[in-house]
Order: C-alpha cells, then sequence, then structure tokens
C-alpha cells in the first residue's frame, strides 16, 4: 500500500490557504519552483491534477478541494496531539480550566476543591471573555470552561454543556438596625440597589420581572464582576442582588443577610467540555465528584445535566 507524503501534503495545503504559489512560498522560506515541483509529485502519487490555472491565479480542481478538506482534518489533528500531549507530565496531570470573569470565585473554588492541593495533579486556570475560553477550548488549550451561561448553538464546533448547578437569587444587605421585612418588588422604588450589568441574563430576568410590576428600581451600581459585585454588596450598605454562592462566607458570617429569596429567577453555573478522542480524564472526575453534588445541595438544586449542542464563535 503506497504511503502518503505528508510533507508534500503540507506544502499543498499551505498553497490552497494562502491562495497563492508566491506568498505560500514566502511563508515557507523555498522557491516557488521547488514547491511546484513538490505538488507535481504529490498530484503523481494522487494520481489526480489538484490545480489549475486560470489567467493569473491558482483555482483548486474538484480533486482539490476534495484534499484540502482531508488536509485540513489532518493537520488539525496533529495540532490537537500536540496541544493534548503538552499538557502530560510523568507522574502528574495538569488541567487547563478557563473561568468566566463575570463568574463566582466562590463557585470555582467549591468546584475545583477536589483538586486543589493534589500533589499528582497541576491546575492552570485562566479567566477571560466567554467567547476567547472557548475559542481556546476549540483548540485544545483549555480542557474544560465553567460559565454562568452555556455555549450557544452553532454548527461549526461540538461543545457539552453540562448544568453544575442552578440557584434561585437573593436581594442581600447589611442586617437592618431595625428587623423590617423587604417589600418586595415596590421597595425598590425608594431603595438602592446594586445590579449585575445590563446584558447579563440574571439582570436580563430582573428588568423584566420589575417591569411587569411597574417598578423602576433606584440603582447604586451595575457591576458585571461578580468579584467586584461581592464587594460591592459589602461595603455600599445598600441592597444588592446575588447569586447566595457569590456572598456565602458573609452570610454564614452574618456581615450580610438575604432579605428575600427570588426562587422565580434562577443563576446558572454550567462546565463547558469539548467532545474529543482523548478527554482529559479529571474533566469527568470534577464533574461527578461529590464537591459538586455539595454545590447542588447547599441551595436544593437540581442534578447535574448535561446538552450536547454545536457552537459557534459568539457568545450568548
Amino acid at each position: 500500500m503506497p504511503h502518503l507524503n505528508y510533507h508534500h501534503l503540507r506544502y499543498f495545503w499551505i498553497i490552497a490557504t494562502e491562495g497563492s504559489m508566491s506568498r505560500a512560498a514566502q511563508r515557507l522560506n523555498v522557491s516557488p519552483s521547488s514547491l511546484s515541483v513538490q505538488i507535481k509529485a504529490l498530484e503523481e502519487q494522487l494520481g489526480q491534477q489538484l490545480f489549475e490555472r486560470v489567467g493569473r491565479t491558482l483555482q483548486l480542481t474538484e480533486a482539490g478541494r476534495i484534499a484540502v478538506d482531508y488536509a485540513g482534518s489532518v493537520f488539525k489533528s496533529g495540532h490537537e496531539l500536540m496541544e493534548t500531549l503538552s499538557g502530560l507530565r510523568p507522574g502528574r496531570q495538569v488541567l487547563r480550566v478557563g473561568a468566566a470573569a463575570t463568574l463566582s470565585r466562590n463557585f470555582q473554588i467549591a468546584f475545583l476543591r477536589p483538586l486543589i492541593g493534589r500533589i499528582d495533579v497541576e491546575l492552570i486556570i485562566h479567566t477571560g471573555l466567554f467567547d476567547d475560553l472557548l475559542e481556546a477550548l476549540d483548540a485544545h488549550k483549555l480542557d474544560i470552561v465553567l460559565a454562568n451561561h452555556p455555549a450557544s448553538p452553532d454548527a461549526r464546533s461540538s461543545f457539552e454543556n453540562t448544568l453544575i448547578d442552578e440557584q434561585g437569587v437573593s436581594i442581600v444587605s447589611h442586617k437592618p438596625a431595625k428587623p423590617t421585612r423587604l417589600g418586595f418588588p415596590q421597595d425598590l422604588a425608594r431603595l438602592p440597589i446594586v445590579l449585575p450589568g445590563r446584558g447579563n441574563a440574571l439582570r436580563s430576568a430582573f428588568d423584566a420581572l420589575l417591569g411587569r410590576s411597574g417598578i423602576r428600581p433606584v440603582i447604586a451600581a451595575e457591576v458585571d464582576d461578580m468579584a467586584m459585585l461581592r464587594l460591592m454588596a459589602r461595603e455600599s450598605g445598600g441592597l444588592a442582588l446575588v447569586p447566595p454562592i457569590v456572598v456565602i462566607d458573609e452570610l454564614r458570617s452574618g456581615l450580610l443577610v438575604e432579605r428575600i429569596r427570588l426562587n422565580t429567577l434562577k443563576e446558572q453555573f454550567f462546565a463547558v467540555t469539548q467532545q474529543r478522542r482523548y478527554p482529559n480524564p479529571l474533566v469527568a472526575e470534577l464533574i461527578r465528584s461529590p464537591s459538586a453534588s455539595r454545590i447542588r445541595r447547599m441551595r436544593g438544586t437540581e442534578p447535574v445535566r448535561s446538552v450536547k449542542s454545536s457552537r459557534g464563535r459568539s457568545s450568548p
């Protein structure tokens, strides 16, 4: 059985992606004549003409278009192999985690706790924009992405969204000097409140809830980052709309108190992974871990469930 010359195939693929023999030659630092010789050798091996010249341009033949698709898959697999094996260390496992900047740090720590401090595990944690993290996951530079919303559907890249937790949202504040019940939603027309930033799914649901009641809240601050939202809840002296896990330490210590639980609003926490031939075993270990179960039991949430979907480049 004849063996494909992958060196020639790579040269062909670069010419096809560059759309020009001269540009490909510059990229590869070889002469155009040398490239022509190697493409000719590949065509002879395949028994098909891959390019045809139309005027001064090269165009792929039907066989060339088929070859480009196969070559792209071959080189993508090679890239994935390098990225996957680069994370392996003798005697140690590496887990590369992406965390959305809007995600609660408390949730991240609670979810990752089973691996923290393990001598056989190295954790690499990147915080960034959700879209950028999904690009890195698609390129096999991350093993898992943690976020408070799932990857949206698209035909180009297949991902699995695992719902780790789903909990009601609370309005919290410092303990009032005189015990008083918060009147919801009417009291929000006069009491300042710190809210998640516009565009956040939780904020959109909250705005819709108040809009149906005809209430326009007095907004003290709008905060995208959950860590900053936690600090604002502690420092503002007023009300704040937060998932309880964001301020769990403050609630336990009594620094903050829950004024009302809005169970009709839900904050969701997702683990987004990519379907892979060789998945990192630490990912499944985390999702099945007692720590993930404890997160759910803290708020009486539903069991973990997975939703398989495809995803494009834009975040929801």
